[in-house]
């Protein structure tokens, strides 16, 4: 992933989660604060729903009391109450339905002390009906507590708030309930509010629909005809369609402002990234183009802030590697003399040791048996001529710089008897040669030389001036000639092995490190291979590898 999208996918993250929390919170607070003031007002209500009855309660108390004072300064009904004729009885009987519609009530009754019904205006059969029940509970219930009142009419029965009062002729006691039919429509007035309900509630079971309920006021409820007193409630409830209905609405609000401000976040993350990855790609590019040949680049810049620092120090940066390269290119100009110097050196050794050998053989027939000096020279003659032959093929090709290689038909069996011949009768050493006279291998005879020459010269080496064994082995194998150099030496450990073709590693005191690699770039270039094996104590054994002449490449490398 970029770092252009990882800082636009960052910016975006923060937008998207900032947004939803001030989401959320705002719309938690305003959940809050809705909800709180919803219950607020409908708690209000139900107070002012809980004082209009209370009021209502005490409207009927104060109706019932005025006509308990009637009652009393009614001459006709006190004579009528205590007479059993029937014109008197029938004043008493519709007294109170009189009553009950002049102070427009929906019940009204008038009972003596044991409870027998002397006036209905309900219900005007239930005339001396014994209901103590109603009155006495009325009573218990004091002027404080709401009391519902299950009565009768001729269509059926209703329910009604109702109070209680009193009064007494010539020493009787009379009551008179009265109250008010507490119906959908008196319900419906208490609410003033289309969300707000109110409902009487009995026994758990709810007279008319509520929603969730705000609150219950305790009243008392006295069923006659099942001659039983108990709790009710009045319940004030609310829709809370509207409250839902404005929680959906701040959802909604609060998810297109989530979105237009991802699609703004998405724009701003965009151009802010832009400009942030713009000029880290414009180094990214300059820093891409620099390598050693191509050290110019300009990093320059006016800006003063990171990205200018940055720049400077590139600047920096590639002002130094300009002088490193120009000291490195020197210095591998240097290394490159000096190598070439040490192997012309390397090589010139290799060539003269063939020489000095049979000068120094002349020199001790000369001093012991002058007159064999002029035999031995016809017979070495062609030791020296082959030294300066190797001489002068050497100086050619590096005047040159760049060896040919001739690729021809060559006998390495020739090759390998001339190196060991001018290097046998050395003080200690005894050269043995084991060769296939048919081995002819394509290359040039000159690097075969070198091959060889370097491979016995570092086995001679190896023996430290004591006494051992050399043995040159040349063989034909499957798919070519095989050439071994091995020695009796010391031998060699793996890391030893690991390092013996690199450049200028020796292990000799005054080794040059170069023998074997000329070695093995002397067999690359013939298409051949060349690998050691050796062991601690064990000798070393040099094995070359050349392909056959048929499968050899004949094409000459100028």
């Amino acid at each position: 992933m970029k770092f252009r999208t990882r800082i636009q996918l960052a910016l975006m993250a923060l937008t998207t989660f900032s947004v939803l929390a001030l989401g959320w919170l705002v719309r938690a607070e305003m959940t809050r604060r809705i909800t709180a003031q919803y219950e607020r007002r409908v708690s209000a209500f139900a107070g002012s729903v809980e004082h209009d009855l209370h009021a209502r309660s005490a409207a009927i108390a104060t109706a019932l009391s005025a006509l308990c004072t009637r009652i009393i300064d009614d001459n006709r009904f006190r004579s009528a109450a205590l007479n059993t004729e029937p014109g008197a009885r029938r004043y008493v009987l519709d007294y109170a339905g009189t009553a009950m519609q002049l102070m427009q009530l929906s019940m009204l009754q008038v009972q003596d002390a044991e409870g027998r019904i002397v006036s209905s205006g309900h219900f005007r059969n239930a005339f001396d009906r014994v209901e103590p029940l109603v009155p006495r509970a009325l009573a218990s219930a004091g002027a404080g507590k709401l009391a519902v009142v299950k009565s009768r009419r001729p269509e059926g029965s209703f329910l009604a708030l109702a109070r209680v009062d009193s009064f007494r002729i010539a020493g009787h006691t009379f009551y008179v309930s009265g109250g008010i039919e507490l119906d959908d429509a008196f319900l419906r007035s208490l609410s003033r509010e289309p969300t707000v309900r109110v409902a009487f509630e009995n026994r758990g079971r709810v007279e008319g629909s509520h929603h969730n309920i705000a609150s219950r006021l305790r009243v008392l409820f006295i069923d006659p005809d099942a001659d039983e007193v108990h709790a009710a409630s009045i319940v004030v409830s609310h829709n809370t369609s509207e409250l839902s209905a404005l929680r959906r609405s701040v959802t909604v609000w609060i998810a297109v402002v989530l979105g237009f401000a991802l699609l703004l976040s998405t724009l701003a993350s965009s151009i802010i990234a832009a400009r942030i990855t713009r000029p880290l790609t414009a180094l990214s590019e300059k820093t891409r183009r620099v390598d050693l040949d191509h050290l110019d680049i300009n990093f320059d810049t006016a800006r003063t802030d990171e990205f200018g620092s940055l720049s400077r120090l590139l600047a920096a940066m590639t002002q130094r590697l300009r002088s490193g390269a120009v000291q490195l290119k020197e210095a591998e100009r240097r290394a490159t003399l000096g190598d070439l110097a040490r192997q012309v050196n390397h090589d010139i050794k290799n060539g003269l040791i063939p020489v000095r050998n049979v000068f120094r053989h002349l020199g001790e027939v000369a001093s012991e048996r002058p007159d064999k000096l002029a035999g031995v020279f016809h017979e070495r003659e062609s030791t020296v001529a082959s030294g300066v032959d190797y001489l002068e093929a050497l100086a050619s090709n590096y005047a040159r710089l760049s060896p040919q290689v001739r690729r021809v038909r060559c006998d390495v069996s020739a090759i390998a008897r001339r190196v060991a011949g001018d290097r046998g009768g050395r003080e200690g050493v005894e050269m043995i040669t084991r060769i296939d006279p048919g081995a002819y291998v394509v290359g040039d005879a000159l690097s075969l030389r070198r091959v060889l020459e370097n491979l016995a010269d570092n086995a001679i080496d190896s023996l430290g001036g004591g006494v051992g064994r050399v043995t040159i082995s040349i063989g034909r194998v499957v798919g070519g000639v095989e050439v071994a150099v091995e020695d009796t030496g010391p031998g060699m450990n793996a890391e030893e092995q690991a390092r013996i073709f690199d450049d200028f590693y020796t292990t000799k005191e005054h080794g040059t490190g170069l023998g074997l690699s000329v070695v093995r770039r002397l067999v690359m270039d013939l298409d051949g291979t060349v690998r050691v094996e050796s062991e601690p104590g064990r000798g070393t054994r040099f094995v070359v590898e050349f392909p056959a002449q048929d499968t050899a490449s004949t094409r000459e490398q100028d």
